[in-house]
């Protein structure tokens, strides 16, 4: 019998991009429920401005607010972009993580 620490609480997740020229997000949803967004802004084509992460009340502890900065990095290695984390839980994660600077603007 699985215990709640057995399981995976990212599991069934999925993370969708929308981009609408010079703005755009990722948002997190399970089951068709929103559990966390990220905005960005993208002034050039090369930069990424990360503005805000919002995880929602019941997805958090469950790794949402990172599975949405790592889609942001792996879509600025996609565009050969930078990534300006002005949002401090990004920044945090950037601050963190070595393995992700590499997209870090300077």
């Amino acid at each position: 019998m699985a215990t709640p620490d057995d399981t995976n609480p990212a599991a069934g997740i999925t993370i969708s991009h929308e981009d609408h020229d010079r703005r755009g997000g990722f948002v997190a949803e399970r089951d068709g429920l929103t559990l966390g967004e990220m905005d960005y802004s993208r002034p050039q084509a090369n930069l990424i401005i990360v503005e805000h992460t919002q995880v929602h009340a019941e997805a958090r502890g469950t790794g949402v607010g990172r599975m949405l900065v790592q889609a942001v990095v792996e879509w600025a290695r996609r565009e050969q972009a930078r990534v300006m984390p002005l949002c401090p839980y990004a920044r945090s994660v950037f601050e963190k993580d070595a393995t992700i600077r590499d997209v870090l603007a300077s």
